[in-house]
């Protein structure tokens, strides 16, 4: 059940985070003395990668598949793209896609834990 709720949640939570990095830009940090305003746009920072897990969705359970199929379906084809585009324009999580022999092409759905655990859901060509 966990399993199920984790990658339903992933898909949609990666695709905000990969969204955010690619429209927010690095921004100095201000100085400890002066506290960040509290403002109701402000958007939590997106955590930094600290591993990558590749799973292909075969290997979930079938409900936890449909689930995750019907995420890709409505996020549709522009947003697949964009979590592609910020897949390879990530040295990290490119490497680790290349050392399991798959591409960025191949993914459909990403999960960013707040502890900095990505993990990418691949689908082989059919």
């Amino acid at each position: 059940m966990r399993r199920t709720i984790f990658f339903a949640a992933a898909a949609s939570l990666i695709m905000a985070g990969a969204a955010n990095a690619q429209q927010s830009a690095p921004t100095p940090s201000p100085s400890p003395a002066a506290p960040a305003p509290a403002t109701p746009q402000a958007q939590p920072a997106v955590p930094s990668i600290q591993g990558v897990s590749i799973v292909d969705i075969t290997e979930l359970p079938k409900d936890t598949q449909t689930q995750v199929n019907k995420i890709v379906a409505q996020r549709g084809d522009v947003g697949l793209q964009t979590l592609r585009k910020s897949i390879d324009a990530t040295p990290k999580v490119k490497s680790a896609l290349d050392a399991k022999g798959v591409s960025s092409a191949q993914v459909i759905a990403a999960s960013l834990q707040p502890n900095g655990a990505l993990t990418l859901i691949t689908k082989k060509a059919s």
